[in-house]
């Protein structure tokens, strides 16, 4: 079961088809994408995530590969022990960075899709540099081990010289549950704030305490039930002996106050909407500048994995949008 597991989410990782080559241009955001109502809509996402979740056993993802678009330098690195890649954007016109925490249930490492998608990002925030942060991953290392390369990689990016207000920190799923932990740490650590979190259908925390989680359950195309994805959500390997509400992993319950400005979006029919709703009021009566969007009828991290639909495009524009207007 573990190994069908691994496998549904190494496939779900590898569909970002935002193709990045040195025979052609840098991905630019589209103008349109492709629209569908009600069931045409469902229709259009079952039968995508059913070319991943249902491949056979070896074939090979025709974007799973990834090669640095032209000019753009890819660098591998460890920082005390914490791997992590720099792209950097010859095109920027700003000095901005962007911090890419990656989804994957705490299981999955780095891997081309998010490198792909760490390219995007830094097109949309039109950041000089990218930095994709390979934390530790369960079952192996658990928490705190992907908290701590995390923060590694960030004190390092700051001892660099970087004005922490133009260090924009972007997470998905489990990414943005990290990226939530990160700035809860750097709060109660006395470190500068980035200027914004950009989180894409996060987990907001690893229970099942929200009414979502249930009435979604057949909705969510991507990590509702009867999707291979949807076994290992009850409980999670990373906890290590913690308490699933305790607010170091359900950042859902922590104190939120004088945290930066963060853009939540959400799927109206994913597992995760009542958290994400749940965290953007907590944080609005934190004082803290939330934007919360919810995508009618749209699964878990549908950007991520369904660019072209309308919806994507819709949600990558906000976010050039909120970045543009917090960050100088």
């Amino acid at each position: 079961m573990r190994k069908i597991f691994i496998q549904a989410l190494i496939a779900v990782l590898v569909l970002i088809n935002f193709s990045a080559t040195s025979a052609m241009p840098v991905w630019t955001l589209p103008n349109d994408g492709l629209k569908f109502d009600g069931k045409a809509k469902q229709r259009y996402v079952k039968s995508k995530m059913d070319v991943v979740f249902h491949r056979r056993e070896g074939e090979r993802h025709p974007f799973s590969k990834f090669e640095t678009p032209d000019g753009w330098i890819w660098e591998k690195f460890e920082v005390d022990g914490a791997k992590v890649e720099l792209l950097e954007n010859p095109a920027a016109t700003t000095d901005r960075v962007v911090v890419q925490l990656h989804g994957g249930g705490y299981v999955l490492p780095l891997d081309n899709g998010y490198r792909n998608l760490g390219m995007v990002q830094g097109v949309l925030a039109d950041a000089a540099q990218i930095y994709l942060v390979d934390y530790r991953t369960a079952p192996q290392y658990l928490y705190p081990a992907a908290l701590e390369d995390a923060v590694k990689v960030y004190n390092e990016i700051l001892r660099r010289g970087v004005d922490p207000k133009k260090i924009i920190v972007t997470g998905d799923s489990a990414g943005g549950n990290l990226a939530l932990a990160l700035s809860l740490y750097l709060k109660e650590n006395n470190i500068p704030q980035p200027s914004c979190l950009i989180l894409v259908s996060p987990s907001a925390t690893m229970t099942n305490d929200f009414p979502s989680r249930k009435y979604n359950e057949r909705r969510d195309l991507i990590l509702g039930k009867g999707t291979p994805l949807n076994s290992k959500l009850d409980k999670s390997s990373y906890a290590n002996g913690l308490k699933l509400n305790d607010p170091r992993l359900s950042p859902v319950y922590a104190d939120l106050k004088s945290l930066p400005p963060m853009l939540i979006q959400v799927g109206g029919y994913e597992l995760f909407l009542d958290e994400c709703i749940e965290l953007a009021k907590k944080a609005a009566a934190a004082d803290v500048k939330v934007t919360l969007t919810v995508y009618p009828e749209m699964s878990h991290d549908f950007a991520l994995l369904l660019p072209k639909l309308q919806e994507s495009v819709d949600s990558f524009a906000e976010i050039r949008d909120f970045i543009n207007l917090n960050v100088k």
